[in-house]
C-alpha cells in the first residue's frame, strides 16, 4: 500500500491524499459504506458502483467468520469475488463485536471466547486466528485484533485493556508474517489506538502504535457513547502523534458533522452504519439539515428528495412518495433512503477534499456544520 499526501488545509489539519492498493486508488478523505455481511444493506453492487461510487467498502470479520464462513469465501476466491466487488475492501477484526457482545463473551490474555448471536455456539478469537481469518476473507486493509472498551470506562480497566491491545498487536504482526495472502494481492495491517477518554492513555497508545511503523493507523474506542467534545479531544491528541505520512482511520464515526470536525483534526478515513441504519428508520441527511421523512409535513410535498443530491433517487422521487412508502412499510422506501444517505456521505467527503485542495476547507466546513445542524 502507498499513501501520497497531496495537500493540508492552511486553517486546520485537514488533509487530502491518495491511498493506492492492488485494487486501485482511494482518494482521501473517504467514507467507507459498511457491508458487514458482504452486502451494503439494500443496495445492489451495481447501484453502489454507479450511483454512490465509493473507492472502498467495509466488511466484518466476526460476521463473515460465522456466515458464510471462511471455507466458502476461500472456495469463492475471496470476498471480492464472492460479492462481485472489484474495488477496495477493509475488514474490521471483530474487536467492536467483542465490545458489543459483552454478555456473551469472556476476555483473557489468550483471546476472547464468545457465544454466537446466531445459534449460541462457542468460538474463540485470538490475534493469531483473526489474522488467518482476514487472510481468508482477503480484504485489502485488515485490522489488528483489539479490545474496544465501553464508555464510561474505569481508568484501571482502560489501562489494562490498552496494554493487552498492544500485546495482541505484537502477536498479530508476528503471526501475519507466517501466513501468506491467499489471492495474489497484498494486504495491509492497520493497528488500533485505544485508551478510552483518558488523554495520557491515548497519548501512550498512539506513541506505541506509531512505533510499530505500520503503513496506516486506526483510532478505536470512540463513538461508543461519549460526548462529541470528548471524541474530538481524544482524536486531536492522537493525530498529533500518529505519523503524517500514513493514513489515519477513525473507526465507527459518525454523523456528517462528526466527520467534518474529525477531518479538520487530520483524519483521513471513516466508516459508520449511521447512513444506512438511519435511512431504514426514515432519517435523510442533506446539506441543509436532517429530514424525518415519516413526518406528516411531507405528506403533500411533491418536491424532489434532494435537488442537490448525486444519486438518481434524489431527483426521481418526491418527499411525498417516499413518505408514503414508509407509511405502508414498503421496502422500496428504505432502499431509496439508503441510496440517498450513502450518496450524501460520499458527496460530503469528496466536497471536503475539493475544499482542502482549494485551500478554503475551514470556511466551508464551518458553514456546512451550521447548515447541517438543523431539523427540517
Amino acid at each position: 500500500m502507498k499513501f501520497d499526501l497531496l495537500s493540508t488545509d492552511a486553517g486546520s489539519k485537514a488533509r487530502a491524499g491518495t491511498i493506492t492498493t492492488d485494487h486501485g486508488k482511494i482518494e482521501t478523505p473517504i467514507f467507507m459504506p459498511v457491508g458487514t455481511v458482504a452486502s451494503v444493506k439494500g443496495v445492489h453492487q451495481r447501484e453502489l458502483k454507479e450511483e454512490i461510487n465509493p473507492d472502498i467498502i467495509l466488511g466484518n470479520t466476526y460476521h463473515l467468520y460465522l456466515r458464510p464462513q471462511t471455507e466458502i469465501l476461500k472456495k469463492a476466491g475471496g470476498l471480492h469475488k464472492f460479492m462481485n466487488w472489484d474495488r477496495n475492501i477493509l475488514t474490521d477484526s471483530g474487536g467492536y463485536q467483542v465490545y458489543s457482545l459483552s454478555a456473551r463473551r469472556k476476555i483473557k490474555e489468550e483471546g476472547v471466547k464468545f457465544k454466537s448471536h446466531i445459534d449460541g455456539s462457542y468460538h474463540t478469537f485470538t490475534p493469531e486466528n483473526v489474522m488467518e481469518i482476514q487472510r481468508a476473507i482477503g480484504a485489502d486493509i485488515i485490522m489488528a485484533f483489539d479490545e474496544c472498551t465501553p464508555y464510561p470506562c474505569d481508568y484501571k480497566y482502560a489501562k489494562r485493556s490498552m496494554h493487552m491491545t498492544h500485546r495482541w498487536l505484537d502477536r498479530c504482526v508476528n503471526h501475519l508474517e507466517k501466513v501468506d495472502p491467499f489471492y495474489g494481492f497484498d494486504q495491509t495491517l492497520f493497528p488500533i489506538v485505544q485508551g478510552s477518554t483518558y488523554k495520557d492513555l491515548r497519548k501512550q497508545s498512539a506513541e506505541y502504535i506509531a512505533s510499530v511503523g505500520a503503513e496506516g493507523n486506526a483510532i478505536g474506542g470512540l463513538s461508543v457513547g461519549e460526548p462529541a467534545e470528548e471524541m474530538y479531544a481524544m482524536t486531536e491528541v492522537v493525530t498529533e502523534i500518529l505519523p503524517e505520512d500514513k493514513p489515519r482511520y477513525l473507526m465507527g464515526v459518525g454523523t456528517p458533522i462528526n466527520i467534518l470536525e474529525n477531518i479538520a483534526l487530520g483524519v483521513d478515513m471513516f466508516d459508520c452504519v449511521m447512513p444506512t441504519r438511519n435511512a431504514r428508520n426514515g432519517m435523510l441527511f442533506t446539506a441543509h439539515g436532517t429530514i424525518n421523512i415519516k413526518n406528516k409535513k411531507w405528506e403533500d410535498d411533491f418536491s424532489p428528495i434532494d435537488e442537490m443530491g448525486i444519486t438518481f433517487v434524489d431527483t426521481e422521487y418526491s418527499k411525498a412518495y417516499v413518505r408514503h412508502l414508509f407509511s405502508v412499510n414498503e421496502l422500496l422506501g428504505k432502499q431509496i433512503a439508503t441510496i440517498h444517505n450513502l450518496g450524501f456521505y460520499m458527496w460530503l467527503v469528496r466536497e471536503a477534499r475539493k475544499h482542502i485542495l482549494a485551500g478554503d476547507f475551514t470556511t466551508w466546513k464551518n458553514m456546512m456544520v451550521k447548515q447541517m445542524d438543523k431539523r427540517l
